[in-house]
């Protein structure tokens, strides 16, 4: 009696853990999204189905552990007439389960259509995976209209947007599961996702196929905006980086010129040209860095830059020397950047 109620809290404490991860920013279960909605339904369809068939597999079960108690007692006596009966019911238990596996795999189907068919408008977003990151650029009609940014995907609310999805070394997948359902990027095979929030919030997303060492370390966000706010973002987006005046800013920019950071990445309005790494002309207003390892600020960045290896072992960016001076100045210059 005694080990009872500290296995009761147990299974409650069990049950509370599984029944956790029905919510938050990366549950299939919290939609926000016409596409998200649509597999929530079929999640739960399959999952009302499949307990209904469970019950019942168990009353059966019970009902004839329950005669077989009865029966005992009696010598053994054919029974034409059971046995007929015990035939008809396998053969309804079999059509039965042909029926709800053939129910679920329509369902299935007219899912899939239905997010296939979601409309898109003229915003189209391009979306290439890497390990470990995401490089997002935004494509309009004019050159001046597209720009390339990383890690977050602002998108207006109530608007269907497509993603043009692209994988660049290995396989990767792109998932918001508040938003839509999972989508791969295979190197050298284009796909293609529409989506769309209908309310404002900022929504985690995840790469959902195993792509290496920091697989768990490459997630993105997914903001979306009221119409005005996105449009607020796009112009400073599209802009370049603001000169400033600001003394030890000016200092980290020369020596971000100067060393093998303009190499890989690109600031607009400066000379970095680079394209191996993210393009960084905007990162300070980023919410996170090395695709949500890090919340962005002055020390993260430094952290980062000193050290990048520790903090996400295996990714392409080397570490480069620079004395304790350099790293405030060049934090202080890259925290800047919004």
């Amino acid at each position: 009696m005694t080990g009872r109620g500290p296995r009761r809290a147990s299974s409650y404490l069990l049950l509370l853990l599984l029944l956790s991860g029905c919510s938050g920013w990366q549950s299939a279960l919290d939609v926000h999204g016409q596409s998200a909605i649509s597999l929530k339904q079929l999640i739960v369809l399959i999952v009302a189905a499949c307990s209904l068939v469970w019950a019942l597999v168990m009353i059966a079960l019970i009902f004839a552990l329950w005669r077989r108690r009865e029966r005992d007692a009696l010598p053994f006596r054919p029974d034409p007439a059971r046995e007929r009966r015990m035939t008809i019911w396998v053969t309804s238990a079999i059509a039965a389960s042909v029926l709800i596996i053939g129910g679920f795999t329509l369902a299935s189907f007219i899912t899939t259509r239905a997010l296939n068919a979601v409309g898109h408008d003229n915003l189209v977003v391009k979306i290439r995976g890497l390990q470990w990151w995401w490089d997002v650029e935004y494509l309009g009609a004019a050159p001046d209209q597209r720009f390339q940014t990383a890690n977050e995907i602002h998108i207006p609310v109530g608007r269907n947007v497509r993603f043009q999805l692209e994988g660049v070394d290995v396989i990767h997948s792109f998932w918001v599961p508040s938003l839509a359902g999972k989508q791969d990027l295979i190197p050298g095979r284009p796909n293609e996702l529409s989506i769309r929030a209908d309310r404002p919030g900022v929504y985690r997303g995840q790469c959902a196929e195993f792509c290496g060492m920091q697989h768990a370390h490459m997630a993105f966000f997914v903001i979306a905006d009221e119409p005005s706010v996105f449009e607020d973002w796009l112009s400073v987006q599209r802009a370049s980086a603001l000169p400033s005046s600001d003394s030890e800013v000016l200092a980290g920019q020369q020596v971000f010129l100067s060393k093998a950071c303009a190499a890989c990445h690109t600031i607009r309005g400066t000379s970095a040209r680079g394209t191996t790494g993210p393009d960084l002309t905007h990162v300070g207003g980023r919410k996170y860095i090395a695709a949500g390892l890090l919340e962005t600020t002055r020390g993260s960045l430094a952290a980062w830059i000193a050290d990048p290896q520790t903090l996400k072992a295996g990714n392409n960016m080397p570490m480069v020397p620079l004395n304790p001076e350099e790293l405030r100045s060049v934090s202080a210059y890259l925290a800047s950047l919004k």
